[in-house]
């Protein structure tokens, strides 16, 4: 009859151990099924699932030759009952669950165990994807982030991450929450909003408050969030205010835009990593087109003003790019290149976004209003723009590369 059995190594990491262990399995002729293995301040832990199809003193080989490798060596014999929950339960569709902060407080991880725990959920991993906090005890650049691997039966997942968003919004942490597949790390398309997304202003506000008529905008883009008036009717009135100003504004605005912190690296990065990056935003195509030049944006997609004779007319051709265009340009974007809507990522803060953030395969909400963090499926509030490169999973270990280029002084 086949045994299962677990072997569980740890002690003070030094080279030969792996092999060791291995040849004291190979003369056993024991079966490899599973096997994880880390080392945390030189402490390796090493845990290995192996089979027996014959009687073989596994345990004392293994306890031999843990003594000789400075190991404390355990073998715990696995019942059919146990093995086969445990296939079981490995079959299950995975989540993967990203905590983002500044700086992680330790008691998240009871809350997280806890919430986890209620939903039926086993923690099956959880790794380290921020780089390492400085000695002088400053926070890490990029911020904390610390990924996990949950499985269990039937979750609701809409209901955990309700949850999740209260938890996190509690504790000052980002908690996003996503179904683990193929796609999670084959994105290849990016699209952003513009204004309070890539950079922190609303253009058309200060087009308003350099024409005078902030006052007169502010209370048509209130009654808008009121439900008075819908994204066209409020975005046509507030540029007819804007009638007469002078097209040198524009310039003056452009050369003054604050770009959203994290902006500049994600983006070297994602050209960097050949993802296809474009600007789906109700704000202006002069302004897209300024920032397309300065990060090196694929394609932009904006409202265009009409401007004569040095002049803002206050109107702009069509079409509109409000909600549902943001969403259709998603889609045509992804068609013509080739990708599939799950390759697609899509960030915006804005209720005229939440349409092409459901309709990306990843849509993340950047620093919105409660309401639209709310609705969207992924929401960061912590961190910089640059934070994305967390959730499609990229460790800063694996960029670190990238950056030490960019900062070295050029010949």
């Amino acid at each position: 009859m086949t045994r299962r059995i677990l072997m569980r190594a740890s002690g003070q990491a030094r080279p030969g151990q792996l092999a060791g262990l291995g040849r004291a399995l190979a003369k056993s002729g024991a079966r490899l099924l599973d096997i994880n293995q880390s080392v945390t301040f030189g402490i390796v832990s090493l845990e290995a699932l192996v089979a027996l199809d014959h009687e073989a003193d596994l345990e004392g080989a293994l306890g031999a030759t843990g003594a000789e490798l400075g190991l404390d060596v355990q073998a715990i014999q696995i019942g059919a009952e146990e093995y086969h929950r445990w296939s079981v339960q490995a079959s299950r569709p995975r989540l993967i669950m990203t905590l983002l902060a500044p700086r992680l407080p330790a008691g998240i991880l009871a809350e997280v165990g806890g919430l986890t725990a209620a939903h039926g959920l086993t923690v099956e991993l959880m790794h380290r994807l921020s780089g390492r906090e400085p000695l002088d005890g400053e926070a890490p650049a990029q911020g904390s982030c610390v990924e996990c691997w949950l499985r269990g039966d039937e979750v609701d997942v809409e209901a955990l991450r309700e949850k999740a968003l209260a938890l996190g919004a509690a504790h000052g942490v980002d908690i996003a929450l996503q179904e683990d597949s193929i796609w999670r790390t084959h994105r290849r398309l990016v699209c952003f909003d513009m204004d309070s997304t890539l950079i922190q202003a609303e253009v058309i506000d200060e087009l308003a408050r350099r024409h005078g008529v902030y006052d007169e905008v502010a209370e048509v883009t209130e009654r808008a969030m009121r439900g008075e008036l819908d994204f066209q009717q409020s975005f046509r009135e507030r540029m007819a205010k804007l009638k007469g100003l002078d097209e040198s504004v524009l310039a003056e605005i452009a050369d003054e835009l604050p770009l959203m912190d994290g902006v500049e690296r994600l983006m070297r990065h994602l050209k960097r990593l050949g993802y296809r990056t474009a600007i789906l935003s109700g704000g202006f195509t002069y302004f897209a087109r300024y920032l397309q030049q300065r990060l090196g944006f694929d394609e932009i997609h904006a409202n265009e003003l009409v401007i004569e004779n040095g002049k803002v007319t206050g109107e702009v051709r069509e079409p509109i790019v409000d909600a549902d265009r943001k969403a259709g340009l998603l889609h045509e974007i992804a068609r013509r290149e080739g990708f599939s809507m799950e390759q697609t990522i899509a960030v915006g803060d804005g209720a005229n976004d939440l349409k092409m953030l459901a309709a990306a395969g990843l849509g993340i909400a950047f620093r919105a209003k409660p309401l639209v963090r709310s609705q969207a499926r992924q929401s960061i509030s912590t961190l910089g723009l640059d934070a994305v490169l967390y959730l499609i999973g990229y460790r800063q270990a694996d960029l670190d590369g990238g950056d030490r280029e960019a900062e070295a002084p050029h010949a």
